[in-house]
């Protein structure tokens, strides 16, 4: 366990435990998962190093979960939730599918602030051959991401989204934790 990655020295301790067989888990704060490869190399850790040594990388944040004892459903403003998705990178047609929506109102059991609790948001990236490749010519986070996308990766977004259908959360709350970046 390597506690948080700040530095050339801390990334290189990490790496050079990874590169020996040693299972490594850390931290790094980065905006999503293709952040902490691009970060490390930044830091100045060799490409081929950050590529050879990564085998998973989990972005998260938490979200305040909505009070189960008083969220209500209200009917959504679908324009409002097309724009909303297209921001977030994610299908407007699904808001012609989402009537309505948990919302908060607050009760006794929150504290009158609707919601109780949090609910964690991630997104897994696991490398395959063309993110090495991506990772070894210092390509963008941004590319590192499209490239994951398309190989499947469910971005913040994607889990949020997924998270405010299933009434855990609302788009207000989603929208508050995560960083929109260009897609």
């Amino acid at each position: 366990m390597v506690g948080e990655i700040r530095d050339l020295d801390t990334a290189e301790i990490a790496i050079r435990a990874s590169l020996t067989g040693h299972l490594v888990f850390s931290t790094i704060h980065t905006n999503d998962a293709a952040g902490a490869y691009t970060r490390l190399v930044d830091m100045g850790v060799e490409p081929f190093l950050v590529a050879s040594a990564i085998e998973l990388v989990i972005a998260q944040r938490l979200v305040r979960r909505l009070c189960p004892a008083c969220a209500q459903p209200k009917p959504v403003n679908r324009a409002k939730l097309r724009s909303t998705l297209a921001v977030l990178g994610l299908d407007p047609a699904e808001a012609d599918a989402t009537p309505e929506l948990l919302a908060p109102v607050g009760c006794d059991r929150c504290r009158n602030s609707g919601y109780r609790g949090r609910i964690g948001i991630f997104e897994i990236l696991q490398p395959n051959d063309e993110l090495h490749d991506l990772i070894l010519k210092r390509e963008s986070a941004r590319i590192l991401t499209k490239s994951a996308r398309d190989h499947g990766m469910l971005t913040l977004q994607h889990s949020g989204w997924a998270k405010v259908k299933a009434g855990y959360t609302t788009m207000d709350e989603l929208l508050r934790v995560i960083t929109v970046t260009e897609k």
